[in-house]
């Protein structure tokens, strides 16, 4: 049995910690995937960290090895309450145990830039990522454990785009790092999960205020609506004017007026978008 395991194991006995599926409760159990979530994110020792879901501190460690602070955020209240003894019987100092739903989480408290680290329950990944890519006080960086499928999802291209992708690839650059089959982690998940690497674009080259992007999001929610149809037929419809209004305002940006809504690239929704902007304000 791996050492990590057995670790794992023993401490969720001699405290009564009984993983629960509805929270998304599966530990790692991988020295080297925590080495290489570390590696992934560039942690230095200038770097504050806002960890969410730091499970049983083995992610919290390793990241200690190298930042200058790590803040960690737990939902569970026996999970926090066990790091907290931890982090007293070592005198560990650099790290801070918040019991909170990083949901309520406010990242205005931050007073330094920080790049976050996360082992993410799965129900949480789409409003959690909204929540920190269109915060005021965005991270550096996010280096995330989601289910493979949803990191597949997030770095699309072109032919496979969806509002996710488009969201996300929006303001940040998205990258996929690592597969991390379910044998890793205990108990054993039914999917495998993947690593994920957010390098958050800067303010100025997000070229849109913030009234105009929540134009330009309701422009693409317009264009998926129905992901079996046309682009130009769903937008037609949405914004209620004739085919052939939508038809040239396409034609005018070189994107062909068969295409469908996931085959379009960000730069060319961001061209499109310009071309409909006053229909839609």
């Amino acid at each position: 049995m791996n050492d990590l395991l057995k670790k794992t194991q023993e401490i969720c006995r001699i405290y009564d910690i009984k993983p629960q599926s509805n929270m998304g409760q599966s530990f790692l159990i991988s020295s080297q995937v925590y080495k290489k979530i570390v590696a992934s994110a560039d942690i230095n020792d200038n770097d504050l960290v806002l960890e969410v879901g730091p499970g049983l501190g083995f992610l919290s460690a390793e990241l200690l090895k190298s930042a200058k602070k790590v803040i960690a955020v737990e939902l569970d209240k026996n999970i926090a309450k066990v790091l907290d003894l931890a982090l007293n019987a070592h005198s560990i100092d650099n790290i801070e145990i918040i019991n909170e739903n990083i949901l309520d989480f406010n990242p205005s408290n931050l007073k330094e830039d920080y790049k976050i680290v996360a082992n993410l329950p799965y129900n949480i990944s789409s409003v959690f990522l909204r929540k920190f890519l269109t915060t005021e006080n965005k991270p550096k960086s996010l280096t995330l454990m989601l289910q493979k499928e949803v990191v597949e999802r997030i770095v699309a291209e072109p032919g496979k785009h969806s509002l996710l992708s488009l969201s996300v690839q929006y303001y940040s650059q998205a990258k996929y790092i690592d597969t991390v089959i379910k044998d890793n982690f205990w108990p054993q998940p039914k999917v495998d999960s993947a690593i994920l690497h957010l390098q958050t674009k800067k303010e100025s080259d997000i070229n849109l205020s913030k009234q105009e992007q929540k134009v330009f999001f309701r422009l693409l929610k317009f264009g998926f609506s129905a992901k079996r149809k046309k682009l130009v037929n769903n937008l037609a419809g949405a914004l209620r004017v004739e085919n052939e209004l939508i038809q040239n305002k396409m034609e005018s940006v070189n994107i062909d007026i068969n295409i469908r809504a996931q085959d379009l690239s960000l730069d060319d929704w961001g061209k499109l978008f310009a071309q409909l902007r006053s229909i839609m304000v």
